[in-house]
């Protein structure tokens, strides 16, 4: 692990557009090599794109892993670039939605949903905007370690352990106000806390934690979109935020959610996360698709 980290140090210190081209030689050979995340790939997009062709199906996957892989070659940049490049690399777009609620001293959440290019915006944001963020220790102690390190690269987040739950994050959320929370609910987290709606036309798993989370601290919900360009730089985009939400309906409330995630999908569909079992957990009765 000591030996990646290395060689991100080093990669990192070539152009963004070097790196790129790695990441596409990268993604292709994963492509073929990793047959597992591969399958998963290809199932979520048989069940999201079925309109679509086997052919331009795979397109979107091949496309998907090379962002992928840029992902993870990025890291180097995220955790050792100088903070200059980042704000180089990355451009907002619409930040004033931000801005003029924390400027009114509203608590904000942050619909952060999950698109390759996180990482990097998130670097940036995190320059120029105090976060609250939840965070799952990893398996590998050094990864761990090296993880966290970079989360509080700039001194400007505020961390909680997901073992601490909902209530840890109320009580940081009411500490720090400034702190716009990032939230990134659109994975498969089991049938606890879940209920079945609607996301490409399948039943999904969806926590209902946005909803929850927005009517205890009376934050607003403004979503935020990252986006990798052609030109190897990057656009973070902020939407309004939203009017009457939470509703007295949770189901709706998640719905919106969720209809909201899909159109942006929509829009960049190699770059949203289709390697995760997004749905592995199925209404009762019905077969696994995994």
């Amino acid at each position: 692990m000591r030996a990646a980290f290395a060689f991100l140090y080093v990669l990192q210190l070539l152009p963004i557009q070097a790196i790129h081209l790695l990441a596409r030689v990268v993604g292709r050979l994963c492509y073929y090599l990793v047959k597992p995340r591969r399958k998963v790939g290809q199932i979520n997009l048989a069940k999201c794109y079925p309109e679509l062709s086997q052919t331009e199906r795979d397109r979107i996957l091949k496309d998907h892993f090379y962002h992928m892989a840029c992902l993870i070659l990025e890291y180097g940049v995220c955790w050792y670039g100088k903070a200059e490049r980042l704000q180089q690399l990355v451009r907002y777009v619409d930040k004033h939605h931000l801005d003029e609620v924390l400027e009114r001293g509203e608590k904000v959440i942050l619909l952060y949903p999950h698109f390759t290019a996180f990482e990097m915006a998130v670097y940036k944001l995190n320059q120029d905007v105090p976060l609250v963020s939840m965070y799952g220790h990893q398996k590998n102690q050094a990864l761990d370690e090296q993880i966290r390190v970079g989360r509080h690269r700039f001194d400007n987040v505020f961390l909680v352990a997901r073992q601490e739950g909902l209530r840890g994050l109320i009580r940081m959320m009411r500490k720090r106000p400034d702190a716009p929370f990032l939230y990134l609910p659109d994975q498969d987290f089991g049938a606890k806390d879940s209920i079945f709606v609607d996301f490409f036309g399948q039943q999904t798993a969806t926590i209902t934690g946005l909803s929850r989370i927005a009517q205890m601290t009376g934050a607003k919900v403004i979503p935020a979109i990252p986006t990798r360009l052609n030109d190897g730089t990057f656009e973070l985009r902020f939407y309004p935020a939203w009017e009457h939400f939470p509703s007295e309906d949770v189901v709706a409330d998640t719905q919106r959610m969720n209809d909201f995630i899909e159109a942006r999908v929509r829009e960049q569909p190699a770059q949203y996360f289709w390697l995760h079992k997004r749905f592995k957990t199925r209404p009762e009765g019905e077969a696994h698709w995994y």
